[in-house]
């Protein structure tokens, strides 16, 4: 029964990963490319976004990003994510 549990966590564990969707933030050239509606163009031209600009601070600021309207934005759906960074205070562990 333990066993069994245990692929159950592991399966779904590993699932909910997926719906998560790649962080545009933290994706490199190639983890953009894997989201459908991006090729190796929009997927640079995001990265070069960011590096000029810094982190996006919503998935619609992806229409900011030169060939990329949102017509494109709706496509990629739940696809992409951004992840939010919440301060963790050191004294606390």
């Amino acid at each position: 029964m333990k066993r069994l549990f245990l692929i159950a966590i592991l399966f779904f564990g590993l699932n909910l990963s997926v719906f998560a969707g790649v962080d545009i933030n933290t994706a490199n050239q190639a983890d953009l490319e894997t989201v459908k509606g991006l090729g190796p163009v929009k997927a640079k031209a995001i990265i070069e976004y960011r590096e000029k600009y810094g982190e996006f601070k919503s998935i619609e600021d992806l229409v900011k990003v030169k060939g990329i309207g949102p017509g494109t934005l709706k496509k990629l759906g739940n696809q992409v994510s951004i992840q939010e960074n919440v301060p963790v205070d050191v004294k606390d562990r």
